[in-house]
């Protein structure tokens, strides 16, 4: 990804927010989080985010999902003997298809980006609804039409030993036109 297209899709990020009438300060504005799997292809898979905290205990996050964007199929597993996370999603603005473990939805609302999805089981979440998702659960999620902001409480997050079914994900973003 190129500076100016981090750039954008974080200027884009605070835009939902914005319709959202989610309030950001001036240094969680700054430090909008862009996360493109590493697979060059943001406004399909992807997912904006901002943490507002993340202790070893629990985490709060704001995530941004653009209109059709989808956020790979990946679980949260056990790690050093504390069960993984256990996440609560909250709609604020928009609507989120959400996938999960479960009898398979015979005609899901979701476009599937590719063939690295296996779980079927849609719920649907407009604002003011939640469901929580029970650690080490296989689980996606897309964004309806308008796009979507959902707020994230969960125990503590450590995304760097989340497990994604597309074996070409690479956690980090990585800015072409930057030095390393």
């Amino acid at each position: 990804m190129k500076l100016n297209e981090f750039r954008a899709a974080q200027q884009r990020a605070q835009e939902i927010l914005d319709r959202a009438g989610v309030v950001l300060n001036r240094e969680e504005a700054a430090n909008i989080e862009v996360a493109d799997f590493g697979l060059d292809r943001l406004n399909q898979e992807g997912l904006e985010l901002v943490t507002y905290i993340n202790t070893d205990r629990y985490c709060a996050k704001e995530l941004v999902i653009f209109p059709g964007q989808t956020c790979p199929e990946h679980r949260h597993p056990p790690r050093a003997g504390v069960p993984g996370k256990q996440e609560t999603f909250r709609c604020r603005w928009g609507e989120v298809r959400l996938y999960v473990d479960g009898e398979p939805t015979p005609q899901i609302q979701a476009a599937v980006p590719e063939a690295y999805y296996t779980v079927f089981h849609e719920i649907i979440l407009r604002p003011g609804e939640q469901f929580t998702i029970p650690p080490d659960t296989l689980h996606w999620f897309q964004a309806g039409p308008e796009g979507a902001v959902v707020s994230e409480f969960s125990s503590a997050s450590d995304d760097e030993s989340d497990i994604f079914t597309n074996p070409n994900i690479r956690r980090e973003t990585r800015i072409d036109d930057l030095v390393y």
